[in-house]
C-alpha cells in the first residue's frame, strides 16, 4: 500500500512537472512569435527607399526571427492557431519585399542612367532635367564632341535599353541647339555639329538594331 501511494506521488509530481514544461515552452512560443510579428512591424513601417539600402541586413534578421518562431510553435497544442498569425506577417513582410526589390530595381536603373548620362554629356553635367539649361553657345560643340565620341567608343557594349536612352539625350541635346543657335552660336560650330549629327545618325541606327537582334537570339535560347 506504501509503495503505490509513493508510485501515485510520483507519477503526480511528473504530470506537474510536464504541464510547467509544456506550459513553459508555450511561452516561449508566443515570445519568438512576438518578437517575430514585431520585426515585421518594424520593417514594414520603414519607406521602400530606406528599406532597399539595407536590404540584406533586414533580409538577415527577418529569416532569423521567422526560423526561431517557426522552431518554437512546432509541438505546441495551439500550433494552428500560431501557424495562422504568423503566416498573416509572413504575408505581410512579402509584399513589403516586393516594394523593396521594385525599388531597388528603379534606383539601380537610375543609377545606371545617371551614369550613362554622364559619359555622354561630359564634366558640365548637371542633374536629371532633361532641358540641358546648362548647354550653351559656347560649350555646345563640345557636347556633341563628347557624345558622338563616346557613342562611337561604347557601341558595341551598348543594350537596346542603353540605345533608346541615347536616342532620348541626342533628341534632348538637339532641342537644345535650336535655342542656343538663337543666342549666337558660329556658322563654324554649327557645321561642325551638323557633321558630327551625320556621323551619329547612321552609328545608333545600326547597333540599335544589331543590340535589339542579339537580345532576342539571347530569348530564344
Amino acid at each position: 500500500m506504501k509503495t503505490i501511494k509513493i508510485t501515485l506521488v510520483i507519477i503526480t509530481i511528473a504530470s506537474i512537472f510536464a504541464s510547467c514544461k509544456k506550459d513553459g515552452k508555450k511561452e516561449i512560443a508566443q515570445e519568438k512569435l512576438e518578437r517575430y510579428h514585431t520585426y515585421v512591424d518594424s520593417v514594414t513601417g520603414v519607406s521602400t527607399n530606406e528599406a532597399a539600402k539595407n536590404w540584406d541586413a533586414i533580409e538577415k534578421d527577418y529569416k532569423d526571427n521567422k526560423a526561431e518562431a517557426s522552431n518554437a510553435i512546432e509541438g505546441i497544442h495551439e500550433k494552428a492557431e500560431m501557424q495562422e498569425a504568423m503566416d498573416k506577417s509572413t504575408a505581410d513582410y512579402e509584399a513589403f519585399k516586393a516594394e523593396v526589390i521594385a525599388e531597388n530595381e528603379r534606383i539601380q536603373q537610375d543609377t545606371l542612367k545617371t551614369a550613362l548620362r554622364r559619359s555622354l554629356l561630359g564634366k558640365d553635367y548637371s542633374g536629371d532635367d532633361m532641358k540641358f539649361m546648362w548647354i550653351n553657345k559656347d560649350n555646345i560643340l563640345s557636347v556633341y564632341e563628347t557624345f558622338v565620341s563616346t557613342v562611337e567608343k561604347n557601341k558595341d557594349a551598348y543594350s537596346r535599353e542603353d540605345w533608346d536612352e541615347i536616342k532620348l539625350i541626342y533628341e534632348a541635346i538637339d532641342t537644345r541647339k535650336n535655342t542656343v543657335e538663337k543666342e549666337g552660336l558660329t556658322s563654324a560650330d554649327n557645321r561642325k555639329i551638323a557633321a558630327l549629327k551625320l556621323k551619329f545618325a547612321p552609328m545608333h541606327t545600326f547597333n540599335r538594331m544589331g543590340a535589339k537582334s542579339e537580345e532576342n537570339a539571347k530569348a530564344k535560347q
